[in-house]
């Protein structure tokens, strides 16, 4: 089988790879659809990120659906030629933090491409997939892309649990990438009553206004628009921090009124906090790590009509240009998701 694999920055391959043979428990799975997600350019771009390098040849990708084609021994509510979103979740469910029901804490992660570990969990980008049968989610009626984004969909839906009660809430979401106009679905479907977008690119921001925010913002034309927001101590009730960077969180918590909540999903690392603030307003600061449960409820919200991911999915290139794929996917001027074709 095929199977993209990076050996470097810049030095992304398709390789001929062994097929494996499913388990008791386990399904082969021939790959359908992948998404190129921010951790899959980290280590396409620069070798890692922080202090997680590649140190052997590692398969990309985590964000894929696929299509049963076998069944191993004691599998049971599948059938060959389900459509499946397939979780790259895969705890221990031993482990302490398992057992407290804290799965996406695993001690012993087995996460679809990652180099955190090493050796390094491969990746789900390979035309054939061997996979445990509880991570495939049945995803009747969505096309291959839109199950493939049940991934950072899930992502966006814990986000909104670690922030707690949305009912009529003000939002604020900084950094317009697909988690954040994925955090901006998954507030609305919550019931918040205002959302507000910032974001450096017109092409996101004008995604982020289509999934329903009531303002977006450049922040690079218009570096001063959040500043009515921090009159009287503040405006927004919650904060999503999608972008990794400093000056946005920054602002975000300016723009908080006192007892608000920060929920930090991006991850650009280590970033300096503005603690005078977070401390006198008394804000909570909630970091927010991949998922578990959430994975299948959000198929069932696409299946459901209930959220609509298809707007985000700008490109679907085939296998056999998989280096142009993340090319385009780091241009943020052009592609929102971009996705790559197995099959």
């Amino acid at each position: 089988m095929k199977a993209i694999v990076v050996h470097g920055p810049k030095d992304l391959r398709i390789e001929d790879r062994a097929e494996d043979v499913p388990g008791a428990g386990e399904v082969r799975l021939r790959l359908a659809v992948g998404g190129v997600c921010g951790s899959d350019l980290h280590y396409y771009n620069h070798g890692g990120f922080g202090a997680v390098r590649l140190r052997e040849p590692m398969i990309l990708g985590h964000e894929v659906s696929a299509h049963v084609e076998v069944l191993g021994p004691g599998v049971e509510g599948l059938a060959i030629g389900d459509l499946v979103a397939v979780s790259p979740s895969r705890p221990c469910r031993s482990c302490r933090y398992c057992q407290q029901g804290l799965h996406n804490q695993c001690l012993n992660m087995r996460f679809y491409g990652s180099a955190m570990p090493f050796p390094h969990i491969q990746g789900a980008f390979r035309e054939v997939l061997v996979a445990d049968a509880q991570q495939c989610v049945p995803a009747a009626g969505l096309t291959p892309g839109e199950a493939a984004l049940a991934e950072p969909l899930a992502v966006a839906l814990h986000a909104t649990r670690r922030a707690g009660e949305m009912l009529g809430k003000r939002v604020l979401v900084t950094g317009c990438g697909p988690i954040g106009v994925l955090a901006i679905l998954a507030a609305r479907r919550a019931g918040a009553a205002e959302i507000i977008a910032t974001d450096l690119s017109d092409f996101m921001l004008s995604l982020a206004r289509t999934a329903g925010a009531d303002r977006v913002i450049n922040t690079k034309d218009q570096p001063d628009a959040l500043a009515p927001y921090s009159a009287d101590k503040g405006s927004f009730d919650v904060l999503y921090e999608c972008s990794g960077a400093a000056p946005a969180l920054a602002a975000g918590i300016a723009a908080l009124r006192p007892r608000g909540v920060i929920v930090q999903l991006g991850l650009g690392g280590d970033m300096s906090l503005p603690m005078m603030a977070i401390t006198a307003k008394e804000l909570e600061l909630r970091g927010s790590f991949r998922f578990h449960e959430e994975f299948a409820t959000g198929v069932g919200l696409m299946q459901r009509g209930l959220i609509d991911v298809k707007p985000l999915i700008t490109h679907t290139l085939p296998l056999s240009e998989a280096v142009t794929a993340f090319e385009l996917a780091n241009d943020r001027g052009l592609a929102m998701k971009t996705q790559i074709a197995f099959s």
